[in-house]
């Protein structure tokens, strides 16, 4: 992985230097998954669920993106999901929904740099 895109990824808020150590140093195994979150289809089934009113789904499509981003060293988003599982398990689920705002950005932020890169 070249340093520009180091950069862009890093720009992006992802901790590319953490993500590297998961996958062993190998940077085009590490593209390849982050395409693969480019192309997961749990966050518009989060944003349809919040729009639903539907706890369970947005507990459950929250709770992969979680672990999909701890894995991927999208390190604000996974802090932001896990507000929003913990929100979702204590049945709050308007404080989860109010993370949307925040969580919409740091999705957007990321995203933009996984596209370039990709």
């Amino acid at each position: 992985m070249d340093d520009l895109r180091v950069k862009q990824l890093t720009d992006g808020g992802i901790n590319v230097n953490e993500a590297l150590g998961r996958f062993m140093g190998n940077g085009g195994l590490l593209e390849r998954f982050l395409k693969k979150f480019a192309d997961d289809e749990n966050y518009e089934k989060l944003k349809a669920a919040v729009k639903d009113d539907d706890a369970e789904v947005m507990l459950t499509a929250s709770h992969t993106l979680k672990g999909v981003c701890g894995n991927l060293s999208m390190t604000e988003l996974f802090t932001l999901f896990d507000r929003q599982v913990k929100e979702l398990r204590a049945g709050n689920t308007e404080g989860a929904k109010a993370l949307m705002n925040e969580i919409d950005n740091a999705y957007t932020k990321v995203m933009s740099a996984v596209n370039r890169v990709n």
